[in-house]
C-alpha cells in the first residue's frame, strides 16, 4: 500500500497551538519598546482627525488591583480601535501624586515630626516610587502608550498650572472664602470633598430633647388661647448630641401643622403626622391638643437651650421634612449644611466649638477636651439630669465616613476656600447653570450616566477645594490679616507664584517670603496656609494636560472610568472647564461598573475573594484579562472567578485555533504571486470574502461616503462584548462549523498551486487580515504574533494597520450572502440526518454516506445550482437534489455508499482503482498529482 500523506497540503505554521501567554506576553513587550512601536503608530497616524481620550489619572499609592487593569485594558480597547479606524488617537496616561494617602505612607516611614520641606521631599520620591511599580504593570497588561512621557500632577509645569486653573476660576467670580461646614476628618485632620465621602452603617445615640418655651404668654397668643394649661416645649430630635453645644435655633417647615399637645411633661409641640410617634416613643399618653397652628406662626418664638444660660430662637425653613424625628430640627450652623443655609438667612452665630482632632476646645463648660463621640454619653446624661430627655435609644443608620481610614467623620465649619454653585459672576450665569447646561451636551455611554451625573450637580453643595496639609499644591493667596481680604494684586501674584512653581515645583511657594512679591506693604498680609484638593489637580488636568500636550487637544472626545467618578473626576473636570470655559471638557462620558466575585460579593481580603491582576497575567496571561474585560457587559457590575476565567479561556483557545489554522493553510500562499480577481474566486470563496466583509461591518462599522475614518459598528458604540460575542460566533459557526469544514478537502487534496486551491488561499488570506486586526484590540499579544507569522516579517505590527479593505464587489456577490444561508440551512439538515444514521450504526463518518435531497423554491434553487459541488459542501461522497412537488414533503435521503474508500481523500468512489497504476486512490486525487487537476465552480 503506498503512502500518499506526503502527497498532501499539510501545511504547518510556526504559530503554536498553545498560546503559552504568560511566558511569551513580556518578550512581545520588549519588543514593542525596542521597535518603539506606539511612536511608530504616532508617525503613522499623524496629520489623521484626532481622537482623544483623556486618561483620568489613578492615584499613585499601592499596586493596581482588578479594577484599575478593566479601566486601563477598556481604553486601552478604545485607542487601538480608534487607531484602526483611521484616527491619530494618542495615549498619555497620567498619575495623581498629591494628598493625604502618600502623606500617611511617608508618616508610617519616617514619622510625623519630619521638617515641612524635607516631608514634601520624601513624599515626592515616595510617589515617584509609586508611579513606576504601577507603570510595569500596566505596560503588562498591553496597554500601548507615551509610557516614557506620563503626565504627574507633581510635575512642576503641572503643579505651576494648576495654580493657574485656579487664579483663573477666582477671576471670574467663583471662588470665595467662608466659614462654612465641611466634612471633617478627624483622622485626616482636613476637610475631605464629597467624593472622599462614604457612607457606611453606624449605631448613633438618637434622642429627643424638650427646648422650653421662655414665654408661653407670646405662645398662647400665636395659638388663638388665653393661655396654656402647662409649660411648653419644641421637641427635636437628633443622632448627634455632641452638635447640642452649638445650638442656635430650632426650625420648622412654615406649612406643616404642629399640634400642642398637653402630657404629663407638660405641653409638647409636634408636627401632626409625628405626634402619636413620638408619644408612643415617649411613652407618654396625649391627654388633650391644646391648639394646631402652621409651622409659619412659631416663628421668632424664643427658647431656652437644654442645657446652657441662653436662649434660640425658632425660626422656619423647607428643609425640614416629616420622615423621622419631631418635624422640629436642631439648628447648628456649624455642624451642617442646611443648618447653615438656613443660619445665613437668620443671621444666627456660626459657633464651632470642635477643633481640627475632633475635641472640643477646652475651655467649652463640662466636655471641654473630650472627643466628640466622647462627648454623647455626658449630654445626654446632662440632658436626663435637667428633665430635658424625653427620649434616648441607640439607631443603626447610615452615617458619611472618610473613605481612606473608614472612620465616620463630622461636619465642622471652619474657614476654607469654596467654589460657589450659585455664584452669579459678572452677570454671566451660575456655575451650577454652566454644569447643568454641559451635562446636557454630552454623550453618555451608557445612557444612564446623563441621570446620575445631573443629579449630583443639581443637588451638590459648593465644592470646598482647601486642605490643611503639607504635601498638596498650594493655595497661593496672600490675605490681608485683619480684613482677610486677598492682595488687590492677585492675578499678578498668583502668576509670579506659578513661574517659581513652574521652576522648582510647589516647594517655591512654601519657602517663599511675601516681601519678595508683594514689596511694600507685605507686612499687612499673610501667606495661605492650605493646599487645594487634589480633585481639583486631577479636576483641572484638561488645562494642565490637555492644553498643554501638542499631540493632544482641547476638549477631549472620552472620559472613561468607574461610576463613582460621578461624584469624583467626571464632576471636579466638568466644574472646573465649566467655570472657566463655561463647558465640559469631554465631548462624552463612559462609565463601567465594578469588579465583583463570582457570586456578586464585593471584593475584599477580609472575604479572602480578591482577584489580583498580576496572579492572572502571571498564570493565564493579559490576552485572557484583556479577553474576560471585553467580553463582560461593563455598563453593570464585573464578575470574576476561576470559573468564569476557564469559560474565557475555552473561548480563547476557539479563536486562537481558528487562526492557527488559517495561518497554517496560507503558510505556502505569496500575496503578490497567487492574487485572483475577485471574481475569479469559487463561489462559496467569495462568499466567505462577503461574509467576513459583513461582519467585520457589523464590528467595526464602515467609512461614510467621502470619509476617512471608520464610524459605528460594535466597536465605535463601545459594545464590546458584542463584538466579542460577534467574533466567537464568526470563528466557531461561519468558519470552524462551515467554511473552513468545507475547505478542508480543497485544501488538502487539490494541487499545490492549483486554481481551487488558491482561490480558497485567496478567501483565507481576506478573512484572516480581517479576523487579525478585529481581535487586535482585545487579543492585543495574539495578534501581534499571529500579524507576524502572516506577513513573515516580524518588524511590523499590526498596530501602524487600519481596518482591513475588501475588493470591489458586484450586486450579484451581494446576492450570495441570501443564497449561501439558505444552503448553510439545508447542510444543517443533512448533518442531522447523518447524525441519526451515525447513532444508528448505518454509516461511520460522513464521507461513507450519499444523501438524495428533495427541497421545493429557493432551497431547491440554491442546492441544485451547485451541482457537483453539492457533495463537498455538504462532505459526503454523493449528493443529488430534485424538485418536490406540491403534496410531497422535503425531505434528506441518506444511503451507505456502495463504492470503494480512496486512502488518499477518502470519498467513496466509483473510480477507485480505476487507473491501474494508482490501484488505491479515486480519478480525482490522480488527476490532482499527475493530470491537470479536478474542476470546481462552486466549492
Amino acid at each position: 500500500m503506498a503512502d500518499y500523506k506526503n502527497t498532501l497540503n499539510l501545511l504547518d505554521t510556526p504559530f503554536p497551538m498553545r498560546g503559552d501567554l504568560a511566558k511569551r506576553e513580556p518578550a512581545m513587550l520588549k519588543s514593542w519598546q525596542e521597535r518603539r512601536v506606539y511612536q511608530r503608530i504616532r508617525e503613522v497616524a499623524a496629520g489623521r482627525a484626532k481622537f482623544v481620550l483623556h486618561d483620568g489619572p489613578p492615584y499613585a499609592n499601592g499596586d493596581i488591583h482588578i479594577g484599575h487593569a478593566v479601566n486601563k485594558i477598556l481604553k486601552d480597547i478604545i485607542v487601538k480601535v480608534k487607531t484602526l479606524s483611521g484616527f491619530d488617537a494618542p495615549y498619555i496616561p497620567g498619575w495623581d501624586c498629591h494628598g493625604l494617602p502618600i502623606e500617611h505612607q511617608v508618616e508610617k516611614l519616617h514619622g510625623r515630626k519630619v521638617e515641612p520641606n524635607e516631608f514634601r521631599r520624601l513624599c515626592r520620591e515616595f510617589a515617584r516610587a509609586q508611579v513606576e511599580r504601577q507603570k510595569a504593570d500596566f505596560i503588562r497588561l498591553g496597554v500601548l502608550g507615551d509610557w516614557d512621557r506620563p503626565y504627574l500632577t507633581m510635575d512642576y509645569r503641572t503643579e505651576a498650572d494648576i495654580i493657574r486653573a485656579l487664579g483663573r476660576i477666582q477671576e471670574r467670580g467663583y471662588l470665595y472664602q467662608g466659614a462654612k461646614p465641611v466634612h471633617w476628618c478627624v483622622d485626616c485632620r482636613s476637610a475631605l470633598a464629597e467624593a472622599e465621602v462614604e457612607y457606611e452603617d453606624r449605631i448613633s445615640p438618637a434622642i429627643d430633647v424638650a427646648f422650653r418655651v421662655v414665654d408661653p404668654p407670646d405662645l398662647a397668643r400665636r395659638a388663638g388661647l388665653p393661655s396654656l394649661p402647662a409649660p411648653a416645649s419644641a421637641v427635636i430630635w437628633t443622632t448627634t448630641p455632641w452638635t447640642l453645644p452649638a445650638n442656635q435655633a430650632v426650625c420648622v417647615h412654615p406649612d406643616f401643622d404642629y399640634e400642642f399637645v398637653r402630657t404629663e411633661k407638660g405641653v409638647l409641640i409636634l408636627a401632626h403626622e409625628l405626634a402619636e410617634a413620638c408619644l408612643q416613643r415617649y411613652g407618654l399618653q396625649a391627654t388633650e391638643i391644646v391648639a394646631t397652628v402652621k409651622g409659619a406662626a412659631l416663628e421668632h418664638l424664643v427658647l431656652a437651650h437644654p442645657f446652657q444660660d441662653r436662649t434660640v430662637p425658632l425660626i422656619v425653613g423647607s428643609h425640614v421634612t416629616l420622615d423621622a424625628g419631631t418635624g422640629l430640627v436642631h439648628t447648628a450652623p456649624a455642624h451642617g449644611l442646611d443648618d447653615y443655609l438656613i443660619g445665613e438667612r437668620y443671621h444666627l452665630p456660626i459657633d464651632n466649638p470642635v477643633g481640627g482632632d475632633g475635641r472640643f476646645y477646652d475651655d467649652v463648660p463640662i466636655i471641654g477636651g473630650k472627643s466628640v463621640w466622647d462627648a454623647n454619653p455626658v449630654i445626654v446624661d446632662l440632658l436626663a439630669e435637667r428633665g430635658m430627655l424625653l427620649k434616648y435609644e441607640k439607631l443603626e443608620h447610615s452615617y458619611p465616613h472618610c473613605w481612606r481610614h473608614r472612620t465616620p467623620i463630622i461636619f465642622r465649619a471652619t474657614r476654607q476656600w469654596f467654589i460657589g454653585m450659585d455664584l452669579e459672576s459678572g452677570g454671566a450665569a451660575a456655575l451650577r447653570e454652566h454644569a447643568m447646561s454641559a451635562v446636557d451636551a454630552t454623550h453618555f455611554y451608557p445612557s444612564w450616566g446623563r441621570d446620575r451625573l445631573e443629579a449630583m450637580v443639581r443637588n451638590r453643595p459648593d465644592w470646598c477645594v482647601s486642605r490643611q496639609r503639607n504635601w498638596g499644591v498650594p493655595i497661593p493667596f496672600f490675605t490681608h490679616k485683619e480684613s482677610g481680604a486677598l492682595h488687590p494684586r492677585t492675578p499678578e501674584l498668583l502668576e509670579a507664584v506659578a513661574e517659581r512653581v513652574e521652576r522648582g515645583g510647589i516647594e517655591a511657594w512654601f519657602s517663599l517670603g511675601p516681601q519678595e512679591l508683594i514689596g511694600e506693604g507685605a507686612e499687612e498680609y499673610q501667606k495661605s496656609p492650605d493646599t487645594l484638593d487634589v480633585w481639583f489637580d486631577s479636576g483641572t488636568t484638561h488645562e494642565s494636560v490637555l492644553k498643554r500636550r501638542k499631540e493632544l487637544r482641547w476638549p477631549a472626545d472620552l472620559y472613561l472610568e468607574g461610576s463613582d467618578q460621578h461624584r469624583g473626576w467626571f464632576q471636579s473636570s466638568l466644574l472646573t472647564a465649566a467655570a472657566v470655559e463655561g463647558r465640559a471638557p469631554y465631548e462624552a462620558l463612559l462609565t463601567h461598573g465594578f469588579v465583583v466575585d463570582g457570586t456578586g460579593h464585593k471584593m475584599s481580603k477580609s472575604k479572602g475573594n480578591v482577584v489580583a491582576p498580576q496572579k492572572i497575567m502571571d498564570t493565564l496571561g493579559a490576552d485572557i484579562l484583556r479577553l474576560w474585560v471585553a467580553a463582560t457587559d461593563y455598563s453593570g457590575e464585573l464578575a470574576i472567578s476561576d470559573e468564569i476565567l476557564k469559560r474565557v479561556v475555552e473561548a480563547y483557545r476557539r479563536i486562537r485555533n481558528t487562526v492557527r489554522f488559517l495561518l497554517a493553510n496560507l503558510s505556502d500562499f505569496e500575496p503578490t504571486k497567487h492574487s485572483l480577481p475577485f471574481d475569479r474566486l469559487l463561489e462559496v470563496d467569495r462568499w466567505a470574502v462577503l461574509r467576513t466583509r459583513q461582519i467585520q461591518g457589523e464590528i467595526v462599522g464602515s467609512r461614510k461616503d467621502g470619509d476617512t475614518v471608520c464610524c459605528g459598528g460594535h466597536y465605535g458604540d463601545f459594545e464590546f462584548h458584542l463584538a466579542v460575542q460577534r467574533i466567537h460566533h464568526f470563528c466557531s459557526e461561519d468558519l470552524g462549523a462551515f467554511y473552513l469544514d468545507v475547505l478542508k478537502d480543497r485544501l488538502y487534496t487539490t494541487g499545490a498551486d492549483s486554481f481551487p486551491r488558491r482561490s480558497a488561499q485567496n478567501a483565507l488570506h481576506h478573512v484572516t487580515r480581517s479576523l487579525l486586526k478585529m481581535i487586535s484590540p482585545v487579543l492585543s499579544f495574539t495578534a501581534e504574533e499571529a500579524w507576524a507569522t502572516l506577513t513573515k516579517n516580524s518588524e511590523n505590527s499590526i498596530f501602524l494597520e487600519t481596518w482591513h479593505e475588501f475588493p470591489d464587489f458586484s450586486e450579484a456577490d451581494v446576492n450570495l450572502l441570501e443564497k449561501w444561508e439558505r444552503i448553510r440551512r439545508v447542510r444543517s439538515d443533512v448533518l442531522k440526518e447523518l447524525e441519526a444514521a451515525r447513532v444508528a450504526g448505518r454509516i461511520g463518518s460522513s464521507l461513507e454516506a450519499e444523501v438524495a435531497l428533495m427541497y421545493s423554491g429557493e432551497k431547491f434553487e440554491a442546492v441544485s445550482s451547485l451541482a457537483n459541488d453539492l457533495k463537498f459542501v455538504l462532505i459526503t461522497s454523493g449528493a443529488g437534489v430534485s424538485r418536490v412537488n406540491g403534496s410531497q414533503h422535503e425531505a434528506v435521503i441518506v444511503q451507505p455508499s456502495t463504492y470503494a474508500k480512496c486512502v488518499r481523500c477518502w470519498h467513496y468512489r466509483s473510480d477507485v482503482g480505476a487507473d491501474p497504476e494508482h490501484p488505491e486512490i479515486c480519478g480525482r486525487c490522480v488527476s490532482n498529482l499527475f493530470g491537470t487537476g479536478e474542476s470546481r465552480a462552486f466549492a
